[in-house]
């Protein structure tokens, strides 16, 4: 059978169709490819403008290293107690700085500083690599320039934009900055744990020095700091500061800032003192003096000093005897806090502890909290009888006593029968205060202590006698000061001035006492009362070797135990209890509390003369010879 062949344009039209077909196929691919890479460039481009329109105005450089203000609190003697904000240093220019601290921050930082142009794509991919072997973050990809970026206009959220308006912003640096300029803008800003930005700031903190005068090794280790400034602070872990050091010089050896021999050489003298900074003491005191500068200033927007009554030796005297105290017999029995305060008759604060422990608490029980004073309340009451017209002398009945019901027992269980008011007082009889708060009246007693300084509300009833009503420690070591300077009412106050780093002074004290508050009369009666309480009474425990008064006080179920006394140079309030109250084993105010308030004023008043208390002078002991003569004559 015969087959047909198909024409020579037959094959020619099919051929034609396919090239044509192909053709087509190839157009459409480009075409679509070029719509493709259109959109996704307009759509990058949407993006990043997106993120662009959202960066910060970079032309505003200066103006966003502006930082928040530094507060400096200092002590009677010039010592700083803390320092409040981010500490900057002087600015300096790389120009100012060794070699050695830009060599050292390059080599473990960003070894490419000056070859990039603000984005290292060869460090970014050696620290995603890195990274994936490690299976956890070990590198960062970012160079200085990003870091500087992040530092001046950023916030350090971990995000996707973040990133991308750090890259926008690195490439605008570059252009608008040197080098150097970039340089020295990220050791003037870098973190450096502490507190601390800024390399000045750093070198000043960790080593007393300028940032102009590091050595090799110290540069070495404040450019290790950038890493992980609290893990390598050296004044917490100086061993995982120096292994970081280590990690530096090597890094400076690699990148041939350092030969071998020198970085072996800096290791040798590697063994740094590193400054103490702050002493650490009377961190309740500053958080309390703090908490007043708004009202005494304003708005805080310059650097600050302020200089503050606190005599450090009390202070450390008073912070080392409480927690001697507390980890001693006392902590056994159930005593877990304190606070002391210490005043000078004019009421500056010259000690103040808030508890055992700043570190695991900041509540300061000096201040904020509020406990029943017991006995130690007695003065108000007693200065209420006598201006109601008792005498020391005058004798009452220490005897059961019935009001409404109310049926209020001394802490021995026992009765004296006649006693005078100022052996009562001495040895803190429950029954007579409540026989003095009625002649006295609870009104004109609630007024008394109003008068000397509390300014608590307290209850217009009789449970006033015994210390019912609340009370601060400080609000209450105040109201002795007018036995202590003779019958003027004081405010405790820290702040003596605050003045601006250039010495111009937004405030200074000029005085500021609450007035008279007892007649000097009643004053010297008072103190004759109280110096017994001493020789003879509950505060035995207390003594001191010079005239001196004060007064125990212990509530309900041994929550809280106090002593409270004073001489004409000191006032001293001593607390000791339970942050929730909890009842003690047996601790009252002429136990621990005494003893602490004796210990802390025997060291306050070393070297210092003694003085007569006021209004009083003691009578001169009787030798033992007088005594038999007296007996033996009748005289």
């Amino acid at each position: 059978m015969a087959t047909s062949k198909k024409p020579k344009n037959v094959k020619k039209a099919q051929k034609s169709a396919r090239n044509e077909k192909v053709s087509r196929g190839w157009w459409f691919w480009l075409s679509n490819g070029l719509s493709a890479l259109i959109w996704m460039t307009l759509l990058a481009g949407g993006v990043l403008g997106y993120f662009a329109l959202g960066l910060p105005n970079v032309d505003d450089v200066v103006a966003s290293t502006r930082r928040q203000p530094i507060l400096t609190v200092r002590d009677a003697q010039g010592g700083d107690i803390v320092r409040i904000g981010a500490l900057y240093g002087e600015a300096l220019s790389v120009s100012d700085l060794p070699p050695a601290l830009p060599a050292a921050v390059m080599a473990i930082e960003d070894r490419r500083f000056y070859s990039h142009f603000g984005i290292d794509p060869r460090g970014f991919a050696r620290a995603m690599l890195a990274n994936i072997r490690a299976g956890s973050v070990v590198q960062g990809g970012s160079t200085i320039t990003q870091q500087v970026a992040k530092n001046l206009f950023l916030t350090p959220e971990r995000t996707i934009a973040r990133k991308i308006r750090e890259a926008l912003l690195a490439l605008w640096l570059e252009q608008k900055f040197t080098k150097e300029q970039i340089l020295t803008l990220y050791l003037n800003r870098v973190y450096l744990g502490s507190g601390t930005y800024g390399a000045e700031a750093a070198a000043q903190t960790y080593f007393g020095r300028s940032a102009r005068d590091l050595s090799v090794y110290q540069a070495a280790m404040i450019a290790g700091l950038m890493k992980a400034p609290s893990r390598y602070n050296p004044k917490t872990d100086i061993d995982a500061a120096r292994a970081r050091t280590a990690v530096v010089l090597q890094a400076m050896v690699d990148a041939g800032y350092l030969t071998s021999e020198q970085s072996a050489a800096a290791k040798s003298g590697g063994q740094v003192r590193v400054s103490k900074g702050v002493s650490g003491r009377g961190r309740y005191f500053a958080d309390w003096v703090l908490a007043t500068l708004d009202g005494l200033v304003g708005p805080i927007e310059d650097d600050l000093v302020v200089h503050t009554t606190l005599d450090p030796d009390v202070q450390s005297s008073s912070e080392r005897r409480l927690s001697a105290a507390l980890s001693g017999d006392a902590e056994k029995r159930g005593a877990e806090q304190g606070a002391i305060v210490v005043l000078s008759p004019d009421g500056a604060v010259r000690a103040l502890v808030g508890g055992r422990d700043y570190k695991s608490s900041q509540f300061n029980r000096a201040v904020q909290a509020r406990r029943q004073p017991g006995s130690a309340f007695k003065p108000f009451v007693y200065l209420s009888g006598l201006e109601a017209g008792l005498k020391p002398t005058d004798i009452l009945k220490d005897a059961p006593i019935n009001i409404d019901g109310w049926r209020p027992k001394n802490f021995s269980g026992t009765y004296e029968g006649d006693i005078s008011l100022e052996d009562s007082l001495a040895r803190s009889i429950n029954t007579v205060a409540v026989r003095v708060a009625r002649k006295a009246g609870p009104t004109a007693i609630a007024e008394t202590a109003r008068r000397v300084g509390i300014s608590t509300p307290l209850a217009n009833d009789l449970g006033l006698a015994l210390g019912t009503s609340e009370v601060s420690l400080i609000e209450l070591t105040a109201a002795y000061a007018p036995f202590s300077n003779g019958g003027v009412a004081i405010v405790p106050y820290g702040i003596i001035d605050v003045v601006t780093n250039d010495g111009r002074v937004l405030y200074r004290r000029q005085g500021g006492g609450l007035g008279r508050a007892a007649d000097p009369e009643h004053v010297g009666m008072m103190n004759r009362m109280l110096s017994k309480t001493m020789m003879t009474g509950t505060g035995k425990g207390a003594q001191l070797d010079r005239p001196s008064a004060g007064k125990t006080g212990t509530s309900q179920d041994f929550r809280d135990a106090w002593f409270v006394g004073y001489t004409p140079d000191y006032i001293a309030g001593v607390w000791v209890g339970n942050d929730a109250g909890k009842g003690m084993k047996g601790i009252t105010g002429g136990g621990v509390p005494a003893r602490v308030w004796r210990d802390v004023m025997l060291e306050a008043h070393r070297g210092a003369p003694a003085t007569a208390l006021a209004g009083w002078i003691p009578p001169k002991p009787v030798d033992t010879l007088t005594r038999f003569w007296r007996r033996l004559t009748g005289g």
